[in-house]
């Protein structure tokens, strides 16, 4: 049985729950519209103001999971997965309960219309309730929720959260926040009735309280430690996201609201708290620990760009697809695209452990378009090839190069890179190995004939090379017939005759099989019979035209079941799903391989690459 007051009211109208702000945005519209002010003012206030706190907590999100920021100064090294990340999706629950409550206090007492915009008595005196009566009665609150029925059924679904982000802060039930709503109104009701309120009282008030919860909860440490050296008092007067960290991991201390006085005075003070904050700030200007494996990607275009932990969190949970809010961002993203363009270099975006190894990826700061611009193809090599300096120098074991950062035409897929640099210790890898094997294992075994665009491609070589030897009749796509006999040629001569050069697609129109390396459309899809099942490697994938075929996803695998902090989906993957070159790079440092993997696909390492990958966990996407 749910306890009482643990649910929220409406926690089953999923986006409908904004309605709820429906009344006090008719009032203004319609102050708004057909009268000559608005008169209920404070409904504008407080449709202001929930906004102004979900924008405190957006920044916060924000900073604390821009890593190439944060990360030497994280408390928790393990990532938020994809658990807390649903568990907290109704973080702002508490946003809709504090608004309504205004809003009955507005209607209860009228008076608040009158409210000036300023008066510093009332901060004085907000401060001294505040002290007084906020932070002690906070304190024995949280004690209390911290013991038997009440941290059962109440409390501890805050706590299930084992990583602190901005977004926990926001993340307990109906009860706690009802208590948190009075915590947080005795200042301000006692003030205005004291005659001494203001508007500014009331938005600088719950823009700091808001803006301290969710420094507490940030997981970085970005207080200073040489603050509490040179005014040792005061530690007592401000929380730090350390302290409360370690109630988190220590439930049985640190149990202040803001000030760490009350839990001195109730002998609940974590001794650890000023050391490990001292050590956490202090470690912050060394380098953290160094990864195992980096993949190396970049953007896609303007519009996936916003798909970044540090944008929303949310967003970035669920596979990529374009959404309405994104586009009055678009100014902003393209804005942030001409800077990184100018200035920016390749930086870390997100990471997981597996087994004990850390996996991070990294981003080189340009889109899908500028690696097709020729002016911009030698600022892209030099990018990708600081970042493998950079990840050499600093002891990772293999770096996985993305899509277009191994483009042939770009770097000979990564072989320019390792010929420059012959003593590397980094192992450098395309993963196309694995993306084949892949595409190959999802071919029925009993088919006889396929049909392949980009056939001339790494993959598309790599691909009719295969499956020739498995004796599959390919029908090469391609109009230059010397690249064609030089694939040929490397096949075996008892099998060079599977190997079948057409310039057309009309010779596929019999063919239910097709291997998409090169983007079609739908007027060539159009050529292929009813029942035809379209494979395919290229970027981006082609439009699902046909209604009477089916279509493969790109080459993709699933991450092995123990992987750790993945909270992120890469791209349009699934959850837990990673395209089939970042697998690729995973298989090769789990299996301690010490050679490079760039350049041309060695035929004969497909079977041996996906064996590797199966042993390990990964597991092809159409097996689920």
């Amino acid at each position: 049985m749910v306890a009482p007051l643990s649910a929220w009211p409406w926690e089953n109208f999923g986006v409908f729950k904004y309605l709820l702000y429906g009344p006090l945005a008719a009032k203004v519209l319609y102050s708004w519209i057909y009268e000559d002010s608005i008169k209920d003012l404070w409904c504008l206030h407080i449709l202001v103001i929930c906004a102004l706190r979900g924008l405190i907590h957006q920044l916060w999100n924000s900073y604390s999971t821009t890593l190439f920021l944060t990360r030497n100064r994280r408390i928790k090294q393990e990532g938020v997965d994809f658990k807390q990340i649903d568990r907290e999706w109704d973080w702002d629950n508490f946003l809709i309960l504090h608004a309504l409550l205004a809003y009955m206090a507005c209607l209860i007492f009228p008076s608040l219309d009158d409210l000036p915009l300023w008066n510093p008595k009332g901060f004085i005196t907000l401060l001294f309730l505040h002290v007084t009566v906020s932070e002690p009665l906070y304190y024995w609150a949280h004690r209390y929720f911290h013991e038997g029925y009440l941290f059962t059924h109440y409390h501890s679904l805050h706590h299930s959260s084992s990583v602190t982000h901005p977004y926990t802060a926001g993340h307990a039930t109906f009860l706690e926040h009802l208590i948190l709503c009075v915590v947080i109104g005795i200042p301000m009701a006692g003030s205005i009735m004291m005659g001494y309120g203001s508007t500014s009282m009331v938005y600088g008030y719950v823009s700091a309280f808001d803006f301290l919860r969710c420094l507490g909860h940030s997981n970085v440490e970005v207080v200073p430690h040489e603050v509490f050296n040179k005014l040792p008092f005061l530690k007592y007067f401000l929380y730090t996201p350390t302290y409360h960290s370690l109630h988190h991991t220590e439930m049985g201390t640190n149990f202040c609201l803001f000030m760490p006085l009350f839990d001195a005075m109730g002998n609940t003070l974590n001794r650890n708290s000023w050391h490990l904050h001292k050590k956490i700030s202090s470690d912050s200007a060394k380098n953290g620990r160094v990864p195992d494996f980096v993949f190396l990607a970049h953007g896609v275009d303007l519009t996936s760009s916003m798909h970044a932990p540090f944008v929303f969190r949310s967003f970035a949970s669920v596979p990529f697809s374009t959404r309405i809010f994104l586009l009055p961002l678009l100014p902003v993203a393209f804005l942030v695209m001409l800077i990184m363009w100018a200035w920016s270099k390749t930086f870390l975006i997100s990471f997981y452990n597996l087994r004990g190894h850390l996996h991070q990826t990294w981003v080189v700061p340009r889109f899908g378009f500028q690696y097709f611009l020729p002016f911009a193809m030698e600022g892209i090599n030099k990018r990708i090839e600081e970042a493998i300096l950079r990840a050499d120098r600093i002891g990772v074991k293999v770096i996985s190069l993305a899509a277009l950062n191994k483009n042939e035409a770009l770097n000979g897929g990564g072989t320019l890179f390792v010929e420059k640099h012959p003593d590397l210790k980094v192992r450098v890898v395309h993963g196309n190995t694995l993306t084949a094997a892949v595409i190959l294992n999802e071919i029925p075994k009993d088919v006889e004939e396929v049909f392949l665009t980009g056939a001339t491609s790494k993959l598309g070589r790599a691909i009719a090379l295969y499956l020739c030897r498995r004796s599959v009749r390919v029908l090469m796509l391609t109009l230059s017939t010397e690249r064609y006999q030089k694939i040929q040629r490397e096949a075996p001569a008892d099998c060079q005759n599977y190997l079948v050069q057409v310039t057309k697609y009309q010779a596929a129109q019999n063919c239910k099989t097709w291997i998409v390396g090169k983007w079609i459309t739908p007027r060539q899809q159009s050529w292929a019979p009813s029942g035809t099942h379209f494979h395919q490697f290229v970027v981006p994938p082609i439009l699902a035209f046909r209604r009477d075929c089916t279509y493969g996803d790109l080459a993709a695998m699933r991450l092995p079941d123990d992987v750790e902090g993945l909270g992120s989906c890469e791209y349009t993957m699934e959850r837990g799903v990673v395209h089939a070159c970042h697998a690729g790079g995973v298989v090769h440092q789990l299996e301690g391989w010490t050679h490079h993997e760039v350049g041309a696909i060695d035929v004969d390492r497909i079977d041996i690459v996906w064996k590797a990958a199966l042993k390990h966990g990964l597991r092809p996407v159409s097996s689920m």
